[in-house]
């Protein structure tokens, strides 16, 4: 079947998707656009403060709490909460746009450290005990003279990511969130079992041994517990208790091997990274943190914002997903809401009439972000059900290369039709200039297999896709992928040129019948949307280790010569691949410095030092036949 024909088959008798612009300018100031000067002077002109206040937990630790109140305020207040793992009691970046703006609309804002950093007692932990700090911190707000009894929480990426295991537990005062970028909050979401996106498809991500040297401090300063809080408040506004470690050139130590030493190589006391990497993607211990996961329930109406080059798009949108269908909280399940938008991790505020990702323009990307997340809270924490409608779109989304924003009343939109491709070539689809092709027809049993050397010591070098956090060794977003293609050890399979545009949306899953001289490697997946001069934006990308082919808790190595299935952990985007465009899928063994490479040795590959070079095979004939399948959506 011709990809015209095809088109012309998913248009027959299939509603149009609903375009959806993005909501009206708010006629809220844009606090984005003020400078840190005028943001703290306006908090000061507008609210009354109490700083570095040590709110008690369950076991007498204390959590440095900033309290900010509008000074015009009557009666009992709705109070937004930002918990953070960063130094921002002393009012900076987001953290002091939305205080100001939240005090400026009647509600109380409330920044608390998470425990074990900077004037927060205790040791730290990643996330911060949102199931006993968090529901604490909800506890000592509602009794609060000056609370109504209805928090909401916000923050974007480690101030998102401890709001998910809260929601389990359905605190009687958590009204309603908002997390942005969410994705390290999820520990097991229906298909992905990423634990916090330490790894995709059982390959540790390198993102979090940048992230942890930067923030895992065991060694740190701390105040006397018993300071008068007037000197402590006082400190807090000029001294932030921050450790200033030494800088590291992190493109040349994150080669460094085995993996497990990386940070004690730097001198660094033992602490987080080294617990956390000697676990396996299905060890218990990952149940015992602040991670959720989905047989917790789900108790409180969220609004999600998430992007498509974000290092954790595909759990955050299964999460809105099983988050809709829970059946703890009617409520909650029937009031989940989800924006898209094309840019890179927690980047919403770069959402503007020429929006740029990487290399590629995404045209007028402009959204209301501030007023949709004021609207939401009007509704849930003031009672204005007149501010954010129940019949707003549950889902916006942006759709690259046709650059316009959209809306469903679910995801994948209803209308996506699967479309299976499949990988073929003669037996040499090796770089861009092999044979390699994406067709419609499955492949003949005759048809040769793809092979090609993996060298962990010489891996494929990651160039741009979702990714963030990770002091400047992958820049996220739409970059030409062209420089990798060239290269023997990448497979590349391209479509015809269009004849119509095609819309893939939804998530995008990969079947590979695979082989190895190797007892472990990994295979990595990427979706390409090919220009007409040549030029190969990434789109997604994925990669699975093989030996956890038969499930996370059930690693086994391979035989030489064997041919296996696996199934790498599913992509998610939105894009319209335009007329005259190809379709491109890569398919090799690394994608480094994003992901840890396999050393192939099939035993315990972060505490190894020595790889083996291994011959990785492709097969794509008859009954082994590999393809991606792709959600297709028809043509309004």
């Amino acid at each position: 079947m011709s990809t015209r024909a095809l088109l012309s088959f998913l248009l027959a008798g299939v509603p149009a998707l609903v375009l959806a612009s993005a909501p009206a300018p708010s006629s809220r100031p844009d606090y984005s656009k003020y400078s840190e000067e005028s943001l703290k002077e306006g908090l000061k002109e507008s609210a009354t403060d109490e700083r570095a206040v040590l709110v008690p937990m369950r076991d007498g630790i204390g959590l440095a709490t900033n309290v900010f109140r509008p000074k015009d305020a009557k009666g009992p207040l709705p109070t937004i909460l930002w918990k953070t793992p960063y130094s921002e009691l002393g009012m900076r970046g987001a953290s002091l746009r939305y205080a100001l703006a939240a005090v400026r609309q009647g509600y109380a804002f409330v920044i608390q450290n998470e425990r074990g950093r900077y004037f927060s007692e205790g040791n730290y932990q990643i996330l911060g005990y949102p199931q006993t700090d968090g529901y604490d911190a909800l506890s000592w707000i509602a009794k609060q003279p000056w609370s109504n009894g209805k928090v909401g929480t916000l923050g974007c990426s480690s101030s998102a990511e401890w709001q998910l295991a809260l929601a389990a537990q359905n605190h009687p005062a958590h009204a309603a969130m908002v997390p942005m970028s969410a994705g390290a909050g999820i520990g097991k979401v229906g298909r992905f079992q990423e634990q916090g996106n330490w790894y995709t498809g059982g390959v540790p991500r390198n993102l979090f041994f940048v992230w942890l040297y930067n923030v895992d401090n065991p060694l740190r300063a701390q105040l006397p517990s018993d300071l008068d809080p007037k000197i402590r408040s006082r400190i807090s506004q000029y001294n932030d208790l921050a450790a200033k470690k030494p800088d590291v050139a992190w493109t040349k130590q994150i080669k460094h091997l085995p993996v497990d030493t990386m940070l004690t190589d730097l001198g660094e006391p033992p602490g987080t990274f080294e617990e956390l990497i000697k676990r396996s993607p299905a060890d218990p211990a990952w149940r015992k943190g602040g991670l959720y996961h989905d047989d917790m329930g789900w108790g409180v109406p969220a609004l999600w914002f998430n992007s498509w080059y974000d290092v954790s798009i595909g759990p955050n949108l299964e999460l809105f997903n099983h988050a809709s269908s829970a059946n703890s909280d009617a409520e909650a399940s029937a009031n989940q809401y989800a924006v898209v938008a094309p840019v890179a991790h927690c980047q919403y505020n770069k959402l503007s009439a020429e929006t740029e990702v990487g290399e590629r323009s995404m045209g007028d990307a402009r959204f209301d972000v501030d007023g949709t997340i004021f609207a939401w809270f009007d509704r849930w924490l003031k009672g204005e059900k007149a501010a954010f409608a129940s019949s707003n779109p549950r889902v916006r989304y942006f759709t690259m290369g046709e650059n316009v924003w959209k809306s469903s009343a679910q995801w994948p939109p209803k209308q996506a039709q699967t479309v299976r491709m499949y990988l073929r070539s003669g037996g040499s689809a090796n770089s861009l200039y092999g044979d390699g092709r994406l067709e419609l027809t499955p492949p003949p049993a005759s048809e040769k297999a793809d092979q090609f050397t993996y060298d962990p010591l010489n891996p494929v070098q990651t160039i741009g896709g979702g990714d963030c956090c990770n002091g400047g060794i992958v820049i996220p977003g739409a970059f030409d992928q062209r420089t990798i293609e060239s290269r023997a050890d990448v497979l590349v399979y391209s479509s015809e040129p269009l004849k119509d545009p095609m819309e893939v949306t939804g998530f995008v899953d990969a079947v590979l019948k695979v082989s190895s001289s190797a007892k472990d490697t990994d295979f990595a997946v990427k979706l390409v949307d090919v220009a007409p001069d040549g030029t190969a934006y990434i789109v997604a990308d994925t990669i699975f280790r093989a030996r956890y082919r038969n499930g996370f808790d059930k690693p086994e190595p391979m035989t030489a010569g064997k041919v296996y299935e696996i199934s790498p952990t599913p992509m998610a985007t939105s894009i319209r691949f335009a007329k005259g465009h190809r379709i491109r899928v890569e398919v090799t063994s690394s994608n480094f410095p994003k992901f840890v490479r396999n050393l192939n040795t099939g035993g315990t590959n972060e505490s190894e030092s020595e790889p083996v070079v291994a011959r990785n095979t492709i097969h794509h004939a008859g009954d082994d036949a590999s393809y991606v399948e792709l959600p297709v959506v028809p043509l309004r």
